[in-house]
């Protein structure tokens, strides 16, 4: 289990927190729910907290319902317009209302040190496209692991093959990407990448004025 630390400087260091992108939904294959449920328990009990989008639907849901079953802290972030189609978790630890989807995104990447990303649609994808790319770009290093559940996101791995076939992503501008089959084998990825890096004390000043 990861803990709070004490880095070279003596300052404390919070204990890590991962953000999951997936469905308001939840899917046609039931190993998706299943694998967002065992997602969230293993998150919490390996002492890592949770960031979200805050809602109740689908794979949301069920994963922040998972991370607090079994002991663990989770921050929802949830744009207003968005509060009740989704159906607010108000049961998180912490919430956060956001007035856009872009800040809603921002908030959830200041306030992560990673992603794991689980069967979703549009949205996902695109919380997915935006963050590799703001890592091909050298905008940060924090890992991006896809947990491919039931093969869901195949199609995608095979269109990712084809623009590096076609050299649209080429060296210089590689995808990091991690790509899992299991919950389990992502949290371990997560895991990895945290203690490889130097413990950091929370900023002074908000990370969008660094982007």
């Amino acid at each position: 289990m990861l803990e709070n630390t004490k880095n070279r400087t003596g300052l404390m260091t919070l204990q890590p927190n991962v953000c999951v992108f997936c469905g308001s939904g939840p899917g046609r294959n039931p190993a998706y729910v299943a694998g967002a449920h065992e997602l969230g328990h293993i998150i919490a009990k390996s002492g890592i907290g949770l960031v979200y989008g805050g809602g109740s639907n689908g794979l949301m849901g069920e994963v922040a319902r998972s991370v607090q079953a079994s002991g663990g802290r989770v921050l929802g972030i949830i744009p207003e317009f968005l509060s009740a189609k989704e159906r607010i978790f108000t049961e998180a630890n912490e919430l956060v209302v956001t007035a856009t989807m872009h800040e809603r995104k921002m908030t959830m990447f200041e306030r992560s040190d990673g992603f794991i990303v689980l069967p979703g649609g549009m949205g996902t994808l695109e919380e997915l496209a935006e963050m590799s790319t703001w890592a091909q770009l050298d905008r940060h290093k924090k890992p991006i692991i896809l947990c491919n559940i039931e093969n869901y996101w195949q199609p995608l791995l095979v269109l990712l093959k084809h623009m590096r076939d076609e050299y649209f992503i080429r060296p210089g501008l590689e995808l990091k990407v991690e790509v899992t089959s299991t919950p389990k084998e992502a949290v371990a990825r997560f895991i990895q990448h945290i203690e490889k890096k130097e413990p950091q004390p929370v900023p002074f000043k908000p990370v969008r004025q660094q982007m």
